[in-house]
């Protein structure tokens, strides 16, 4: 209890610090300044180092992708995403739409199965579209995807692949029409 009230002490010594050293309201010639303003540290946001650039985080900042990111959350899969190193065959919320509503409504009360087909569109490893080649490939899941070429098409278990090499810091994403499921 007296490491978690020193804690919180020292929490709010330094918030406080934070809050008075970051002030802009004060007039300059009010306080004593010490090192010339261009020597400062910026207070401008910074971009995100490329480490949180995960996966998850590029869909959700793409908006195309939102249903994904629900189910992705609801099977408690975000961290697992957000480490490694993945391949992810994604598909779009416009997929999601052509999945039958009793289908969704199964997934959503079967974490396992939700689990199950999400990790399915997951290969182990960055593969980049250069690399892609046609044949049966291991998903996280367990079963093998099969990836095929018809028309100058790239096809995953027969879903189109609209879109290719998302880059992530963690892998890389390419955008697939529709759901594939995994054998059942």
């Amino acid at each position: 209890m007296n490491n978690r009230i020193l804690l919180t002490g020292l929490a709010a010594i330094v918030s406080g610090a934070f809050l008075f050293g970051c002030g802009d309201d004060a007039p300059a010639d009010s306080m004593e300044q010490t090192t010339e303003r261009s020597q400062m540290p910026s207070l401008e946001p910074t971009p995100e180092p490329a480490s949180t650039n995960t996966i998850v985080d590029v869909a959700i900042a793409n908006g195309s992708f939102t249903t994904l990111v629900d189910l992705v959350a609801k099977a408690g899969l975000v961290d697992t995403l957000k480490g490694g190193e993945f391949t992810v065959f994604a598909p779009t919320d416009e997929a999601f739409s052509k999945v039958d509503r009793a289908t969704l409504d199964k997934l959503g009360s079967d974490p396992d199965l939700l689990r199950r087909v999400l990790t399915y569109h997951v290969v182990g490893g960055k593969v980049m579209s250069a690399d892609v080649k046609p044949g049966k490939v291991k998903s996280v899941e367990g079963n093998e995807i099969t990836i095929t070429v018809r028309d100058g098409k790239v096809m995953v278990d027969g879903a189109t692949v609209v879109a290719v090499d998302v880059p992530a810091s963690n892998g890389v994403i390419h955008v697939i029409d529709r759901v594939i499921l995994p054998p059942m």
